[in-house]
């Protein structure tokens, strides 16, 4: 081609080297994102920016810009769906299994709608979706049948590539690259029925800050933060947990002890048919009950249910003690 590549200006402002180098702004990053999106950038510099970005890591602004162009690329219901709350699970368990999903289907059953989205990634962790087909819950093809599904039962799950395949193509990048880049940030944040509240679950403790200040930016009315076990939204009841949440603008920070003396050890089984099992008392686990109430005390915090930890904590035990033998609604 004749002159420079219209995207080579977005690289060279991440890539400038150590004294030239600038973070993107919010406006920079979404017209970056669109062009990636439309298809006019190449390859390579996909590659490069997104590497460049990841030596550093993405700022709250970049995020946002990130995310606000990858909605644009999500085909929404014209009606709408009734979903209070958006559940985003990318990361998998490797040491204990996803708890978290017991924790949405039981406040899913309360009267929360849930809308949970994810991927199945190809190493040997358990992903949510596994834990659902244990449990004989089918993915929805498309985000009108999740929303069908979540006025039927409450909830629902959707795979990434389902209704941003852009991004889950991002996301895939990582056999070629050999890291994870700012796009698994980015399918975190993007509630792609406008949940009213949203979770968000990562691993390392410094993207508690880019969530929550990303979150301000999109105006996200309900955000809650945590360094969740393996990556996960899932409250680790052998640890403290420091939560981060945005409520209408307003920043929070909220540190949950932890609900257990010592900790327990890793999970040698990753066996996904006990979550149906401990949810019909067919067998105990206490690290899992522990986990599966203390993850929704979390969330009935983020929807401001309840006003104190103490009391959060309570509800969601009184949840699970009055829990139904099925977890969702019969057709």
């Amino acid at each position: 081609m004749n002159g420079e590549h219209p995207f080579a200006e977005y690289v060279r402002i991440v890539g400038k080297g150590r004294h030239g180098a600038r973070a993107l702004t919010a406006e920079e990053a979404h017209a970056a994102m669109t062009m990636i999106i439309r298809g006019e950038a190449e390859p390579v510099q996909i590659g490069a920016f997104l590497m460049l970005i990841r030596v550093r890591e993405e700022t709250p602004e970049e995020a946002a810009g990130f995310v606000s162009a990858a909605r644009n690329a999500i085909t929404r219901p014209e009606a709408g769906a009734p979903v209070r709350i958006d559940w985003p699970a990318y990361a998998g368990k490797r040491r204990q299994l996803p708890w978290f999903v017991l924790s949405a289907l039981l406040l899913a059953g309360s009267g929360y709608p849930v809308l949970m989205h994810g991927i199945r990634g190809q190493d040997q962790r358990v992903y949510a979706v596994d834990a659902l087909q244990a449990l004989g819950i089918r993915a929805s093809a498309t985000l009108s049948e999740a929303a069908r599904e979540i006025s039927r039962s409450g909830f629902a799950y959707i795979a990434l590539e389902k209704f941003c395949p852009v991004v889950h193509h991002l996301i895939e990048l990582r056999s070629l690259l050999g890291l994870r880049s700012p796009m698994h940030t980015v399918a975190r944040m993007l509630n792609p029925l406008d949940a009213e509240v949203q979770l968000q679950g990562i691993f390392h403790p410094n993207y508690r800050d880019i969530h929550q200040q990303a979150a301000l930016l999109l105006k996200q009315p309900h955000m809650a933060v945590l360094k969740g076990e393996g990556g996960e939204t899932e409250r680790n009841p052998d640890v403290p947990c420091l939560v981060q949440s945005v409520h209408h603008g307003v920043e929070h920070a909220e540190e949950w002890p932890a609900m257990f003396a010592a900790r327990h050890l890793k999970d040698e089984s990753m066996d996904p048919g006990r979550l149906p099992a401990l949810w019909r008392g067919e067998t105990t686990d206490e690290y899992g009950k522990a986990a599966v109430i203390g993850t929704a005390a979390i969330v009935l915090r983020a929807l401001g249910v309840a006003d104190s930890i103490a009391a959060a904590e309570a509800q969601a035990a009184e949840l699970w003690r009055r829990r139904p033998a099925t977890w969702l609604k019969a057709a």
